[in-house]
């Protein structure tokens, strides 16, 4: 790999020099009123990232993994019954951790490269007369399949089934790129993590926690110490931490997120989408098509890309790395030799993803995938062209 390049994996993403200064900082007391001024500001501009007026911010030194055991640790029992869709490797995983912790999970098995059944969801939930079901777990953005599903619909079927569950969303790899609406979509628990769209270094869980939430944190029997929602809300009403923070990563998310603001959130899903449609338009272009479904599924931060038949994606990514030394994602799970990723999230821009598109394109037909050089980065570039001048007439 060389460090000269830009990655093109679904994460960690390219870091801003900016925020990379940010995080590398001089040793601060972190029960002094200066970590006070770096840490309340994060929480207050998170929740205007996700959307919340009432939610509380947690931020905990781990992992966006670490947010997920959050999440269930602080609301749920042993026994409790979960219901969530099986629809990709991250879906999956936070099955697992379910299973582990003593959770009995519903589980509704669906074809990788579709979004979350709300219908089926809806149809559960009204079944479920005792409200035997106590969360909803949903992934907005399937990073191994490249697929958003429909949180509004979801919340929508747990209105129309008049189901009181909580209702818990992994928006590990859609936060900060694409629009996530905690308050107008109901979301109970947003997940997410500081090396994807927040432009950093893995390193912090972060978590939405609305009302209703909290409000299950007492009767929650889950055990949990280093993931206490109650420690760190103390702690954070004295202006601190239950125990030593990840000051320069909390200081490299004050930057991050006064970046994205300053930006205008509304530009920052902009700029997604518009790299992410350039990214499709070259797959088109290749001849080749993206493992979702369909197009209303698209993901905006992450595009698995679906090789013919007799061909291995995941060699894709690795003789990429090997022989032009730039990295793009291998296929997980159930997709693992059919697909190879292409992260277009974060730090990023059209040029710099003309430069992963052609070495996709190079190492595709090194393999010997029929693919005409050229043909997916000038599709790219025709668009990205267009989209540019339109751009700058509406800044005019």
């Amino acid at each position: 790999m060389s460090f000269q390049n830009p990655v093109f994996i679904p994460g960690p993403t390219n870091i801003p020099e900016v925020i990379r200064k940010a995080c590398d900082m001089p040793t601060i007391d972190h029960r002094s009123s200066v970590f006070g001024e770096i840490f309340a500001p994060v929480r207050e501009n998170l929740k205007k990232v996700l959307k919340t007026t009432s939610g509380e911010i947690i931020i905990f030194p781990a992992s966006g993994t670490g947010a997920w055991e959050a999440s269930i640790s602080n609301t749920l029992s042993p026994g409790d019954k979960v219901l969530a869709a099986r629809n990709g490797m991250f879906s999956h995983r936070w099955i697992d951790m379910c299973q582990r912790h003593g959770l009995e999970v519903q589980i509704v098995e669906t074809p990788w490269g579709e979004g979350i059944p709300a219908n089926k969801y809806q149809e559960i939930l009204a079944a479920d007369k005792g409200h035997e079901i106590k969360a909803v777990l949903a992934t907005h953005n399937e990073t191994a399949t490249g697929v958003r599903s429909d949180i509004g619909a979801v919340r929508a079927a747990m209105d129309a089934a008049k189901h009181p569950a909580l209702l818990m969303v992994d928006g590990v790899s859609s936060v900060a790129s694409m629009d996530f609406r905690m308050d107008d979509w109901g979301v109970d628990l947003a997940v997410t993590g500081s090396q994807k769209g927040f432009m950093m270094p893995a390193g912090l869980a972060i978590c939405g926690v609305s009302q209703k939430a909290l409000s299950h944190m007492d009767a929650a029997k889950l055990p949990r110490t280093f993931f206490d929602f109650r420690d760190m809300l103390n702690a954070y009403a004295a202006g601190g931490y239950p125990y030593t923070p990840a000051v320069g990563l909390l200081n490299g998310l004050n930057t991050s997120v006064n970046m994205l603001l300053d930006e205008g959130l509304e530009a920052v899903f902009d700029r997604h989408h518009r790299i992410a449609e350039g990214v499709r338009r070259a797959i088109a272009a290749w001849g080749l098509k993206p493992c979702a479904a369909n197009p209303s599924l698209y993901s905006d931060t992450v595009t698995a890309v679906v090789v013919p038949e007799g061909f291995n994606g995941s060699a894709v990514a690795t003789h990429a790395a090997e022989a032009y030394g730039m990295a793009f994602g291998v296929g997980l799970g159930e997709v693992a030799t059919k697909v190879f990723r292409i992260g277009h999230l974060g730090s990023l821009t059209e040029a710099m993803m003309l430069s992963g598109l052609s070495v996709a394109e190079m190492s595709m037909v090194d393999l010997g995938i029929p693919v005409k050089l050229g043909s997916g980065v000038a599709a790219a570039q025709e668009y990205y062209r267009v989209g540019s001048a339109a751009m700058q007439a509406a800044a005019e």
